[in-house]
């Protein structure tokens, strides 16, 4: 066969694999955008295309401009959230809410310890005050165990 032959056969193969990839990622985009991905982490980025389709994020940058620009298109119309960035929102908001509440109990006890370490004081002082007074007396008689 002389080369000339062979340059239509890869060239069809060439096409037939970019229809290919060009349809894959088309179904990854929906997949995405409906919030059921199955191979990345369900964002709406181009770098979870990529990891959707399962190709390298160039392909997407540099080859298929076209499909990058409609996949942003398309997340732009879109006022969905996936399921998965859905979740993240929530746990975050309740780890906040576990925060407030923690700074909250820490506040209450350091005020806790606060009027504790002012009681203490007192006690002290008045423990002092009867141990000065006990010995100014002479007719205590202490009594030792």
């Amino acid at each position: 066969m002389t080369p000339d032959k062979r340059k239509p056969a890869a060239k069809t193969e060439a096409i037939c694999q970019n229809d290919l990839d060009r349809l894959r990622i088309r179904d990854a985009m929906a997949r995405l955008i409906d919030g059921a991905p199955l191979y990345s982490d369900g964002k709406l980025t181009v770098k979870s295309l990529a990891e959707e389709v399962q190709v390298k994020r160039w392909l997407l940058t540099h080859k298929h401009i076209d499909l990058q620009d409609e996949f942003r298109a398309k997340v732009a119309q879109t006022n969905h959230v996936p399921a998965v960035v859905q979740q993240y929102i929530e746990a975050r908001q309740q780890l906040e809410q576990r925060v407030a509440h923690q700074a909250a109990e820490l506040r209450q006890e350091r005020e806790t310890v606060k009027r504790l370490e002012r009681v203490v004081l007192a006690l002290t002082l008045e423990n002092q005050r009867l141990q000065v007074e006990a010995s100014a007396t002479a007719n205590v008689v202490r009594i030792k165990p």
